[in-house]
């Protein structure tokens, strides 16, 4: 079983960081072809950073359905783009694959958003959950004091 976190408790990183939003919509679920090959390379890819600390991924977690989505947190953007263009990683080619075998046939739809987020910028709390979003890459706290409320989470500095 997960290392449940009894009570309640925040995420705190004293570093900006990025949150990136990707994922995927089985538009027509039943071409399998078109969506399995896209479907398939993520799990490559997040291996690939697990591997590579360096290249700046600092986890993240998904969710599956119709519409996939992860959500992923880097240490900065450059990192993030360094990776999207890296010829040598396994993003490139993918998205290369991607667009020849699906391009704008609405088979598969792909999306990401990219947020770059101050210290003290954001606010969560986890209650009775194990480590997970951002509570899995920065330092779990207490949620309590100044961080009891989402307005104290918002305006208390850094407390690392």
């Amino acid at each position: 079983m997960a290392d449940i976190r009894a009570g309640r408790w925040t995420a705190r990183r004293d570093e900006p960081f990025v949150v990136f939003l990707i994922g995927m919509r089985f538009n027509k679920p039943w071409k399998v072809h078109k969506w399995a090959p896209v479907f398939l390379a993520m799990p490559r890819m997040l291996a690939e950073l697990a591997r590579k600390p360096e290249l700046g991924y600092l986890g993240g977690d998904a969710w599956f359905g119709r519409t996939t989505l992860l959500v992923q947190y880097w240490r900065s953007f450059e990192h993030l783009e360094a990776y999207a263009k890296a010829r040598d990683a396994a993003h490139l080619p993918a998205w290369t694959a991607f667009n020849r075998a699906v391009g704008a046939s609405g088979d598969v739809g792909v999306f990401h958003e990219t947020y770059r987020v101050a210290p003290g910028g954001y606010e969560g709390v986890y209650v009775n959950t194990p480590p997970m979003l951002l509570g899995a890459v920065g330092d779990l706290v207490p949620a309590q004091g100044g961080y009891a409320s989402a307005r104290g989470r918002m305006d208390s500095p850094p407390a690392l």
